[in-house]
């Protein structure tokens, strides 16, 4: 009889405990949520450390971007044939990936008080249905490098993210065929990142140059917000030694060793991203799922790939780099990584709505006309696509909206 109570108490013991962990990690999710729709402040206005956003930022929120965890960047028409973008920014490189001399990393279309920004992009419509629109750079600070790059990168939708880090390393690397040895013209290849614990796989950003969630969102913070971590601690985020007003605003508004933002709140952000539903893809058997695979989409867009603890995600990519030809070729390449190569995009959340945009720089406004610019190792799939008769184009279209 005692042991029947040791048991009892013991279950009874094991059940709050698990309630009460769950309770934390949803506490946890739902401060990550505050924090992902916080509008943060420049300083001194921020209380959280002694500087804030900036100098020079993006976006004033990680919802700024993000419109929604089912919902990618979006366009909207404006007057004058002007396009509204929401989650559309602009990256600056070379062919290597090194940063523009002067304006950095990234267009900085805001700052602190005191600051001009660095310019801005506007974007008007295209009569050019498979480009969609046309953008102007505007800077304030005179031209880019003569080597520099730009490169609009639209904001990914949000659901399934987190699954990413949840893939077997083992499971993308058996995929990968960087030589063609089988010959049917896909060279998939793995990014990897050295650290200083070995060599890790990069799962995210439309370069795969970043290996984990926590590091893609400490990298958002300090890139787009200017907010920095112990894991971006550049307090004077995208600004080069050449905008000495930048730094200088920098300086007076910090003291080294502070950061806007603490390791907990990137935690707790991911943990949100984290709590974020993967659906389940519609049935293979329809006639959309079944041309999908036929005519090689899902040789680099895998429906499903193997976790470490023996599941499987459905998230629609391998997780390598593939050449996509000259179309997709914008110039800004990555450390490693060429200007024409792209993580495969999962495709999770492909739902036609609220102003979707598709691919990396939004040029597309419908599974169509994204489907159409694929080229390179790509070529032969879309071959095959523009064979399919229309109500054939249509099933595959259905089929990709409804992941």
């Amino acid at each position: 009889m005692l042991k029947a109570h040791a048991i009892a108490g013991l279950l009874a013991f094991a059940l709050v405990a698990t309630q009460a962990a769950s309770a934390a990690e949803e506490g946890t999710a739902a401060l990550g949520r505050a924090l992902f729709e916080r509008d943060w402040v420049t300083a001194p206005g921020s209380a959280d450390a002694s500087g804030g956003l900036g100098p020079l930022y993006a976006a004033r929120s990680c919802a700024g971007c993000h419109a929604g965890p089912a919902l990618s960047g979006r366009f909207t028409e404006a007057p004058e044939r002007r396009i509204a973008s929401r989650g559309l920014v602009l990256r600056f490189a070379d062919g290597a990936g090194n940063p523009d001399p002067f304006y950095g990393h990234a267009l900085q279309s805001q700052a602190a008080a005191g600051l001009t920004p660095e310019g801005r992009a506007v974007l008007t419509a295209s009569a050019d249905a498979l480009r969609g629109y046309v953008l102007s750079l505007h800077l304030a600070h005179g031209a880019l490098g003569d080597e520099t790059r730009q490169s609009p990168r639209l904001a990914p939708a949000l659901l399934g993210r987190a699954a990413l880090e949840r893939i077997d390393t083992a499971a993308v690397m058996a995929r990968a065929d960087p030589d063609d040895r089988d010959g049917d013209g896909i060279s998939g290849r793995a990014a990897m990142i050295v650290t200083d614990s070995g060599e890790v796989l990069g799962r995210y950003g439309w370069k795969a140059e970043i290996a984990t969630l926590k590091e893609q969102i400490a990298d958002a913070f300090a890139l787009d917000m200017g907010l920095s971590s112990t894991r971006r601690p550049r307090l004077q985020g995208d600004c080069t030694p050449r905008q000495t007003a930048c730094l200088a605003s920098a300086q007076s508004a910090s003291s080294p060793g502070d950061h806007e933002i603490t390791e907990a709140a990137i935690v707790s952000v991911a943990a949100y991203l984290e709590s974020l539903p993967l659906r389940e893809p519609p049935s293979d058997e329809t006639a959309g799922a079944r041309l999908f695979t036929e005519i090689g989409c899902a040789a680099c867009h895998v429906p499903r790939l193997r976790t470490q603890d023996g599941q499987t995600v459905a998230s629609f990519t391998d997780l390598l780099l593939h050449d996509m030809g000259p179309d997709l070729d914008d110039g800004v390449g990555a450390p490693g990584v060429a200007s024409s190569e792209w993580r495969t995009a999962p495709l999770v959340a492909m739902q036609p709505i609220g102003g979707r945009r598709y691919l990396h720089d939004g040029r597309a406004a419908t599974i169509d006309a994204a489907i159409r610019a694929h080229a390179g190792e790509a070529a032969a799939a879309r071959a095959r696509y523009g064979a399919l008769s229309e109500a054939e184009r249509d099933s595959l279209a259905a089929f990709v909206s409804a992941l």
